[in-house]
């Protein structure tokens, strides 16, 4: 029976052999008849990771549709079994990362002529602007109240205010007039700044400065009609935060006693994608109010520093400029949007800038799933002075930071391909002035 056995291995062995001799032969021979001379290789198709290409509008607005519709699905308009709680959703109808939804979503529905976007964002913003003076009410008999409609009726920080404030400023909505001078005094009148006059926070420690208060608090300003501040706010955050070699800005800044001991450069700093992206969003959002020329000089310089660090894969890191951290999305998603914008607003020529735009989306998308959840976004993060800190910060779908981001970028991309002649001209992205009337991978522009 051993013997059998033996035999009955030995002859299977000897066919797996010959059966790879076979196909060694046959891969052989293939190669063989398609070389170099023989067979067009440069148009043979690459392993990308992420899918490579341009993107149809139609495929772009159905992504935008599916986080829409799962955002719909999970943000609820109505109080709790108390009646004195908002209804608890998969988010909070009142943060700062749900002012930036509201924004991108009446962005979406501006571009796509898809009124549900806008509806979504203004439902909202009207809904908690009516629950506002019943809570205002309860909290000044001393009550204690929803925090989450604290933030509205009693906001203290930039956090609670400014993106949100900023929203509501664009939907030029009369029902919201009242919560917008709410938000808006506290920024203007209620916030802690430095000794210059430039937002500041007392935490971690007193006189930090935040790349993220750029965002939370400028662009409130300036659609506010005080361009004037918003453009003084940013000047004094480029003169603290701005690394020139780098052409990045840094996260955090303090004062400290060694401060007349050092340059600013010589400062620990470190690169968060998402801060620099909320930077980079601040210039958009004030030359949207008025074009400025040292404010399009600042975001033209950053987008210097930030384009060479693109991925391959079209995304950027956690840290932008260490390659060992995580790509992450919600950055991405942001630089995207900004690159796109620039481009439809005639700020950057899309023949140049156009298909990183075009790459950063496709990144995007890939991480939007099949819930309409946007995936591998780094969770809420506060501001440290080690790399260890922002390099091993979770990612979560249910971080919040990523969705508006991805609607906004969704807005910008739908635009931009609609609106422009994009091909693939040997298998890369090209941007041209006219129809070239041709779908072939390989043409010449006559």
């Amino acid at each position: 029976m051993k013997k059998s056995l033996f035999h009955l291995s030995k002859e299977w062995i000897i066919r797996f052999f010959t059966f790879q001799f076979s196909l060694f032969t046959l891969c052989v021979s293939a190669q063989e008849q398609q070389n170099d001379a023989t067979a067009p290789l440069h148009l043979m198709k690459p392993a990308y990771k992420i899918p490579y290409g341009v993107p149809k509008a139609e495929e772009v607005k159905a992504t935008m549709d599916r986080v829409k519709n799962y955002l719909e699905a999970t943000t609820f308009m109505e109080l709790d079994e108390t009646g004195k709680m908002l209804k608890r959703g998969t988010f909070r109808l009142t943060s700062y990362e749900w002012g930036v939804t509201y924004s991108a979503m009446l962005r979406a529905g501006e571009v796509t002529g898809d009124a549900s976007y806008t509806k979504y964002a203004i439902d909202r913003m009207e809904y908690l602007a009516k629950l506002a003076p019943e809570f205002k009410a309860r909290l000044d008999k001393g009550e204690e109240i929803d925090p989450l409609m604290h933030q509205v009726v009693k906001p203290e920080a930039l956090d609670d205010a400014g993106a949100i404030c900023s929203a509501m400023l664009k939907a030029k909505d009369p029902q919201l007039k009242a919560q917008i001078e709410t938000y808006y005094d506290f920024i203007a009148n209620k916030q802690y700044r430095y000794k210059d006059g430039m937002f500041a926070r007392l935490r971690p420690v007193k006189n930090t400065v935040w790349l993220d208060d750029m965002f939370m608090g400028i662009p409130a300003l300036a659609l506010h009609g005080e361009v004037e501040k918003a453009t003084r706010q940013f000047k004094l955050f480029h003169d603290k935060m701005w690394v020139a070699e780098k052409h990045l800005y840094r996260h955090g800044w303090v004062e400290t006693p060694s401060m007349g001991k050092q340059t600013d450069s010589n400062r620990p700093s470190f690169f968060w994608g998402r801060a620099n992206g909320w930077a980079l969003l601040t210039a958009c959002e004030l030359l949207d109010v008025k074009e400025s020329a040292i404010i399009m000089n600042y975001f033209k310089e950053h987008l210097a520093g930030l384009l060479p660090l693109q991925h391959h894969d079209g995304a950027w890191h956690q840290l932008l400029d260490r390659p060992d951290t995580y790509l992450e999305t919600s950055c991405t998603a942001i630089y995207c949007y900004c690159l796109a914008h620039a481009i439809n607003k005639g700020w950057l020529d899309a023949e140049n800038y156009g298909a990183q735009a075009i790459l950063a989306w496709n990144y995007v998308n890939a991480h939007v799933n099949a819930q309409g959840q946007v995936e591998g976004t780094c969770v809420g993060t506060g501001l440290a002075f080690d790399p260890a800190f922002y390099a091993y910060r979770p990612v979560n779908n249910f971080a919040a930071h990523g969705y508006g981001p991805t609607i906004w970028a969704g807005a910008e991309i739908y635009e931009l391909v609609k609106n422009h002649h994009i091909r693939l001209n040997d298998s890369a992205i090209h941007f041209y002035p006219e129809d070239p009337q041709t779908d072939e991978p390989i043409f010449y522009v006559k």
